[in-house]
């Protein structure tokens, strides 16, 4: 086995989209390859036919599914982000929430010094947490 990485299936050609958002919010993150599809080929000219993009040095791959699907993502996957600051969690925790929907509203759950926990504007989940 070479390597296990995350793979995020996107539908209404929301990935690119997406992996923009990202990787403008996480340091150190860049989109790494991006094949489209083109005329005459599996899926919408135009959308992702797959992308890779790493977060902080987290690949992750992806597609745009050209199938519409009775399911989407979940919050029972969700990526974990441990911020260093109380502003950088409240920067993200607001940027990713904005057109998405909160599960945990930021605050203090006791666990941590602060906690916040939403499905993105993708429907992506993610726990944002500030360690004590």
């Amino acid at each position: 086995m070479e390597k296990v990485t995350p793979f995020l299936m996107f539908q209404e050609g929301k990935s690119e989209e997406a992996m923009n958002f990202y990787t403008s919010l996480i340091e150190d993150s860049a989109i790494s390859n991006l094949i489209r599809y083109g005329p005459n080929e599996g899926g919408d000219e135009g959308t992702v036919m797959q992308a890779t993009f790493t977060l902080k040095g987290q690949e992750f791959m992806c597609i745009d599914s050209n199938i519409k699907h009775e399911f989407s993502f979940t919050p029972s996957f969700s990526l974990y982000v441990t911020c260093s600051t109380e502003e950088e969690i409240d920067s993200l925790y607001q940027k990713l929430n904005e057109g998405g929907q909160a599960l945990m509203p930021i605050g203090d759950y006791g666990f941590s010094k602060k906690f916040g926990w939403l499905n993105d504007r993708y429907g992506v989940s993610w726990q944002l947490n500030l360690p004590k």
